[in-house]
Order: C-alpha cells, then structure tokens, then sequence
C-alpha cells in the first residue's frame, strides 16, 4: 500500500474539493447554469472515495478503477474550469492531478 500513498492523499483531496465545490455551488443558488457542475462533482466525489478505499485494499481491480477515476476526474475539472469560482477553480486543479496520479497507477 505504500506505493499508493500519493494516488490514495490525491483521491482524498479530490473528494473533499468535489463536495466542496458542489455544496458552494448549490449554496450559491444558480442551479439550473451548474446543474452539470453539481452532478459531476458528486459522481467524482463518490468515485473517488471508492477508489481510495480499493486502493487501500490493494484490490485486483484498482487498475481499472482509476481508469474510470482519471476519465471522470477529467469530465469535472473540464467543467469546473469553465466557470470563475474559487471553488470550482480548486475543484479543477484537484481533480487534474488526482487524474494524474491515478493515470500513473
């Protein structure tokens, strides 16, 4: 498992960014312009979370959930980045090096 520290700190992150960013979202009242915004940080959110927890599991499938990971990491952050948000600029940032590592898996 030590050789999934890195990947499993930037999943962590990434969740936490995720639901951040959601719940900002949410609390700010513009739901129908960051409705795709909120559903892809709650999918991210909860994939993440998930694949930290097989990684800590060192299950034979890890592989193929940061995969899945990478690709909806990328989804959040293409559209997190297209709006100004502090919290959707650090959701971005997080989920494109969570992408990274899990790719480097």
């Amino acid at each position: 498992m030590s050789d999934y520290i890195d990947c499993i700190a930037a999943l962590d992150r990434c969740a936490a960014a995720c639901n951040n960013c959601a719940s900002a979202c949410i609390a700010e009242g513009h739901l129908p312009e960051m409705e795709k915004c909120i559903r892809l940080d709650l999918d991210c959110a909860a994939l993440c979370r998930f694949t930290s927890e097989s990684l800590a599991r060192d299950t034979q499938f890890m592989r193929d959930f940061c995969d899945l990971c990478a690709r909806i990491c990328d989804a959040c952050a293409d559209e997190c980045s297209r709006h100004p948000a502090d919290h959707c600029q650090a959701c971005s940032d997080a989920c494109r090096r969570c992408a990274e590592l899990c790719r480097a898996m």
